[in-house]
């Protein structure tokens, strides 16, 4: 399974594969054309609630990390990008300015594949 993670603002390579966006808002300045994904998957983003709550503090990392898994338990859009993942390339697309703490990192490592 090779999954990688993108940020919306990096320009789209050939070589991502399929691109998925894994935000549950649309990432701010870049057209559907710019952005070039392939599916935009809103469901398996963190709640709302929980998003605002972590607002990329890196000391809340950890429990964002539990939270957000907790949420993805039976989580459909998770299953579908497991499935995606399996047939091929798949490049986790997120519009977070932290490269590290955000959900692209934590559904890639839960797919089973760590960064670099």
């Amino acid at each position: 399974m090779a999954v990688s993670i993108k940020r919306a603002y990096e320009e789209p390579a050939s070589g991502d594969g399929k691109r998925v966006l894994v935000d549950r808002i649309w990432p701010r300045g870049i057209s559907k054309d710019e952005a070039k994904i392939d599916l935009w998957l809103k469901e398996v983003a963190p709640s709302t609630e929980l998003r605002k709550w972590f607002g990329h503090d890196p000391e809340r990392w950890q429990q964002f990390q539990e939270k957000y898994h907790a949420e993805l338990q039976d989580n459909d859009a998770l299953a579908e990008l497991k499935t995606l993942a399996g047939k091929g390339k798949v490049t986790l697309v997120y519009a977070a300015k932290d490269e590290q703490h955000n959900n692209a990192v934590v559904l890639r490592d839960l797919i089973g594949h760590r960064a670099k």
